[in-house]
């Protein structure tokens, strides 16, 4: 499977921003997504992931009550709603996916990745 994330730009604090992972090929409905950001000088980290169905969603702690995921499997994209943004926020922002059903928040789980989608967040 091949992922493409876009949405991403410049935005205020307190503001939101939604992020798009389209993927390639017919079996999307068969892979778990999940997104990872890295901001510089820092590790990749884990944000958010969703099961192959999308009744299933995982997220890291800073990400619950601000961040949603969610999926249309029609259409083969994916979804990460980001609210009240922050600027630690700030970071180049991953799509990536397994095989699987399970929205696990390890990085190594993933075999597939697309190219980042920069968010920066002003003052």
């Amino acid at each position: 499977v091949q992922l493409q994330a876009s949405g991403g730009g410049l935005v205020p604090a307190g503001r939101s921003l939604r992020l798009s992972c389209a993927a390639s090929g017919r079996t999307f409905g068969t892979y778990v997504v999940g997104w990872f950001r890295q901001a510089p000088g820092k590790e990749r980290e884990f944000v958010a992931a969703i099961s192959n169905s999308g009744d299933t969603t995982n997220y890291a702690d800073f990400a619950k009550g601000r961040f949603t995921v969610s999926r249309d499997n029609a259409m083969s994209t994916v979804y990460l709603e980001m609210n009240s943004l922050k600027l630690e926020d700030t970071a180049l922002y991953f799509c990536a996916a397994r095989y699987g059903m399970e929205p696990r928040g390890r990085r190594d789980d993933y075999n597939y990745w697309g190219q980042g989608t920069q968010v920066t967040v002003s003052s």
